[in-house]
């Protein structure tokens, strides 16, 4: 495990860089922001995409930031070059265990499926009491607008636990980073 007693938050995020480059500067400015609160990063350690960014950002600020991968995605090379730390776990489910483990809050950026299963997960952990720390969801440019409204849907037709979504919604790196309380 890390080394590092600095406060750490996990940022979910697409693999590809085949997206549009307003998602690729949002992830970087939440690395750099997140650097220059001393706060490290932990994703899952990709070397591009949204990932890639974000751990770009926290590296020119000079921040921490740590990878969780499975071992197989290490043995493909998949690992960003720049990470502090690499942590290698035997499975998908325990990279996501280790990274939420490591983390006192959420944030989830513009991302496919794989995003969103991490997304979903810690909404859940948190309506369950599993994780205690904020899940953030950063609406860059609107990109979970419909993912909203189905979760509106779900709350108003009574499938949502509570009234409203385990999670804080926000549009800007700035109020991603002011929304973890770190």
């Amino acid at each position: 495990m890390t080394t590092s007693s600095a406060p750490a938050v996990v940022i979910y995020g697409a693999s590809s860089d085949r997206i549009p480059r307003v998602y690729l500067d949002a992830a970087r400015r939440v690395g750099r922001l997140l650097a220059e609160r001393g706060v490290t990063l932990v994703s899952g350690g990709g070397a591009r995409g949204v990932m890639g960014h974000a751990i770009e950002g926290a590296t020119e600020a000079g921040g921490r930031t740590v990878g969780v991968l499975p071992q197989f995605m290490i043995e493909r090379g998949w690992a960003h070059p720049s990470l502090s730390e690499v942590i290698s776990t035997p499975t998908m489910h325990v990279r996501k265990a280790t990274m939420a483990g490591m983390s006192s809050a959420a944030i989830a950026l513009a991302g496919g499926i794989g995003t969103l299963d991490e997304l979903a997960e810690m909404m859940t952990w948190s309506q369950l009491g599993l994780f205690g720390g904020p899940v953030i969801i950063l609406n860059t440019e609107g990109f979970y607008d419909p993912l909203l409204g189905m979760f509106d849907k779900m709350t108003r037709e009574g499938f949502m636990r509570g009234d409203c979504i385990p999670a804080t919604v926000v549009s800007t790196p700035e109020e991603a980073i002011t929304a973890t309380g770190l």
